[in-house]
């Protein structure tokens, strides 16, 4: 667990970067700062990160990433997750990923992005069927059509990896104050509940609050907030899951697949046949921790503020699409709801947004729910632009497949 504010060190009036925000983008921000030298303060209004970075499946996903940017951002986060693992004592699983295709329209999707997408964007993942499909966990699911095996995407337990790499850089030299409310920042100016203070750079990452800081900078950007509904539960009969698994379903999902037309119909056959799963944004994503069960969801809930209510409908879904997808009986341990900062229509807003505030000032922040996934690689990029006086990091379209990206690509 983090530290409580009550022994947090006596507020410096001065430092190099404020970071406001202790979740992983803002602990991301501290270690690239750190990597370059600066005297690094990181503000978190509350005792321990609460938010989006430890309720979330723990899950860097490479595999699902579309070509381009954000896939660029996820390998480089992958190689710094790993770095972090071998000096801050994080732990890693890297086993990777295996998406189930349940059906032959599920297969489809499947052979169409290893046909026009896989190779010329250099995913490293391959298609099992078979008897290396039956040979997966002594044949549990050869029922299954076909798996699609990523083999970049690496597994981390929320709870504890975040407040780990925190512990981990305040024993670098980082300053942290939790329970510390920041009021308002200006000019490099920060006006907080600890006092004042004041940095050559302040970087804002605020997850889904936009109201507290920069509110005007960030209303433009229309924000909204992404509601989920997660559960951890027990296998009964005590399968030892090693991968994190997906279905068919996250391939109307995830931009790897999401634009590719076998999947555009298969969410189309989605919407006819199974429209509650469209209503509440559901796919299926089981991802193991390391005590033996599982965390599995999502669903997903767009508005401007997260309304408490939970629905047991929805849970009950995503409970009946993991039995029958992993073929196990299941007990609940844990219920919660996930939340982060979102944009409804992510491919005509962007997955994430570096916005310059004032001359000293700049606000980092994701729209989707992969900022485990790319969080690192966006915070190295952001310092580096700041310190060094290039452009900020920006988010841009996807490369879609076709002879000319193939080849840019390679």
């Amino acid at each position: 667990m983090m530290v409580p504010s009550d022994t947090s060190p006596r507020l410096d009036g001065e430092t190099d970067v404020a970071i406001v925000g202790a979740g992983i983008l803002g602990l991301a921000h501290a270690a690239a700062a750190l990597r370059r030298g600066l005297r690094v303060t990181v503000f978190e209004r509350s005792d321990i990160a609460v938010g989006a970075s430890i309720r979330n499946f723990g899950q860097m996903l490479v595999t699902g990433q579309p070509p381009g940017i954000m896939l660029d951002l996820a390998r480089e986060s992958r190689a710094l997750y790993l770095g972090w693992a071998e000096r801050a004592g994080l732990s890693v699983r890297a086993n990777g990923c295996l998406l189930f295709a349940r059906d032959a329209q599920e297969e489809a999707v499947l052979e169409e992005f290893m046909d026009t997408r896989a190779a010329a964007f250099g995913y490293r993942v391959r298609l099992l069927r078979g008897a290396a499909l039956s040979g997966l966990y002594d044949g549990r699911f050869a029922r299954h059509h076909a798996a699609l095996q990523g083999t970049e995407d690496l597994q981390l337990y929320s709870r504890e990896a975040v407040p780990a790499l925190a512990r981990w850089l305040a024993g670098q030299g980082v300053r942290f104050h939790f329970g510390t409310l920041v009021r308002h920042v200006e000019d490099g100016r920060l006006d907080t509940t600890a006092g004042p203070c004041r940095a050559q750079h302040v970087i804002v990452c605020s997850g889904h609050d936009y109201q507290t800081l920069c509110a005007d900078q960030l209303r433009a950007l229309q924000p909204q907030v992404c509601r989920l509904q997660m559960l951890r539960v027990a296998p009964l009969d005590g399968f030892a899951l090693e991968h994190v698994v997906l279905t068919g379903l996250s391939c109307t999902h995830y931009g790897a697949f999401s634009d590719l037309t076998s999947a555009r119909a298969l969410a189309t056959r989605i919407a006819q046949q199974r429209p509650e799963l469209e209503r509440h944004g559901i796919h299926l994503l089981v991802s193991p921790t390391p005590y033996g069960d599982w965390i599995v969801g999502d669903s997903h809930d767009y508005g401007q503020d997260a309304r408490p209510f939970n629905a047991e409908s929805v849970d009950t879904l995503m409970l009946d699409l993991a039995r029958e997808a992993l073929g196990s009986g299941l007990r609940v341990i844990e219920r919660w709801q996930g939340v982060y900062g979102a944009k409804r229509r992510v491919p005509e807003g962007g997955a994430f947004s570096v916005t310059r505030v004032d001359a000293r000032t700049t606000a980092a922040l994701m729209h989707s729910g992969i900022g485990m996934s790319v969080g690192p690689a966006l915070a190295r990029r952001h310092v580096d632009a700041l310190l060094d006086g290039s452009a900020l990091p920006a988010w841009t379209p996807p490369a879609r497949p076709g002879l000319h990206q193939a080849a840019t690509a390679a």
